[in-house]
């Protein structure tokens, strides 16, 4: 399983978690190998978790350059700052 993780801060952490819970996370429950995601907030601060069963799956949301952000312009709109690059984990435990 592979873990992509993503930092943003938010300028309204309410507006984003309810963008990413209503529109993004509908569509990535569409995505074969998609298993699911968590979010870590610290303030404004947040860190998304999405969990998938391989880099395909993972390329199969973000394309051929899968250390690309996907940040939708709903979200830009809500967020101070963020990261254009993820990171990938192999999920060992």
């Amino acid at each position: 399983m592979i873990a992509r993780l993503w930092r943003g801060v938010a300028k309204d952490a309410e507006a984003y978690l309810r963008h990413l819970d209503g529109n993004v996370v509908p569509e990535l429950e569409k995505i074969a190998g998609y298993r699911g995601y968590r979010v870590l907030r610290r303030e404004q601060e947040i860190l998304v978790m999405t969990l998938w069963e391989s880099m395909a799956a993972v390329r199969a949301f973000a394309g051929a350059d899968p250390d690309k952000a996907v940040v939708e312009p709903e979200a830009r709109a809500v967020l101070a700052e963020f990261d254009d690059f993820v990171r990938h984990y192999e999920v060992e435990r």
